[in-house]
């Protein structure tokens, strides 16, 4: 499958989550991104080295930024179990508007056509590390690394877009 480009809409599977009253959540990307202007950025893993000390934090930084162009919703999305997700997002105290959600089969992440496949590493199949600018579902933005490189999905590099 090719992977998701700018132009495109994005297809409707399931996520999920842990919600304000720590319930857990599974709705459809359609339900929470229709109608509005959302970053969904996507990590190789919860609790990795790049994805914890650089990517996260940019997000969690210049989310106020973000808010103040107009995005509504700001969510980092991993291939991991809902459980991971809660907990690697409770490690960001100051977060207040990065949501955490899981693709814990990565079927949502087969229909963006961004696997990365990292069993020699003996983590499986992940999320490239990508962010995208969605407007009403379509992409307006798709920032797909390469391998695990971390040099154009960043909140920076987003806000340059914006």
């Amino acid at each position: 499958m090719a992977p998701i480009t700018v132009g495109d809409v994005v297809p409707d599977g399931t996520i999920s989550f842990f919600d304000e009253n720590d319930q857990l959540q599974t709705v459809s990307v359609h339900s929470i991104a229709a109608g509005k202007k959302v970053i969904l950025f996507g990590v190789p893993g919860a609790f990795t080295p790049t994805c914890s000390m650089s990517h996260v934090p940019g997000f969690i930084g210049k989310a106020e930024e973000l808010k103040s162009k107009g995005i509504d919703e700001i969510i980092c999305f991993s291939v991991n179990d809902p459980f991971v997700m809660k907990a690697w997002g409770k490690t960001y105290q100051e977060n207040k508007h990065v949501k955490f959600v899981a693709d814990g089969s990565g079927e949502y992440t087969h229909l963006l056509g961004l696997e990365l496949d990292l069993k020699d590493k003996g983590l499986g199949i992940r999320s490239r590390r990508f962010s995208l600018l969605l407007d009403n579902l379509k992409v307006t933005v798709a920032n797909v690394e390469n391998g695990g490189e971390f040099t154009v999905s960043s909140a920076e590099d987003i806000l340059k877009a914006l």
